[in-house]
């Protein structure tokens, strides 16, 4: 059973940075696709930045291209979100996740897709 824990959230004003962290049990992200989601109030789970294990390929939603970074750490089994240039509607839960599977591309970034996610944390981006 692989659990996911996050860190790193918290207040930020706007233009600020924060870097999340995801760490795993076991080896969650040696495979696979795995990413990170946000789900604002009243909004639906959205994909923020999705890293697939073959390849190195990372993609990123519209909205946080060039702001945000995805990386991950096989040593650490870790998966990290740098955010800079925060902005108000950054502000949300954000959730990090991952399957073994390898996601084509049109599938990777639906969140019922992916098997394993930590609780969530609170970003929140004052302006």
């Amino acid at each position: 059973q692989v659990q996911l824990e996050e860190s790193g959230g918290g207040l930020v004003q706007a233009g600020g940075s924060l870097r999340l962290s995801c760490e795993a049990s076991g080896r969650a992200f040696s495979s696979g696709t795995m990413g990170w989601f946000r789900q604002a109030p009243g909004k639906e789970r959205e994909y923020v930045a999705l890293f697939r294990s073959s390849g190195g390929n990372t993609y990123y939603t519209d909205s946080v291209k060039g702001r945000f970074t995805i990386s991950r750490d096989n040593t650490k089994n870790a998966l990290y979100l740098q955010m800079n240039s925060l902005k108000a509607e950054d502000t949300a839960v954000y959730y990090c996740a991952t399957t073994t599977r390898r996601l084509i591309i049109t599938a990777m970034g639906s969140a019922s897709e992916y098997d394993y996610w930590g609780q969530g944390i609170q970003v929140t981006v004052s302006s």
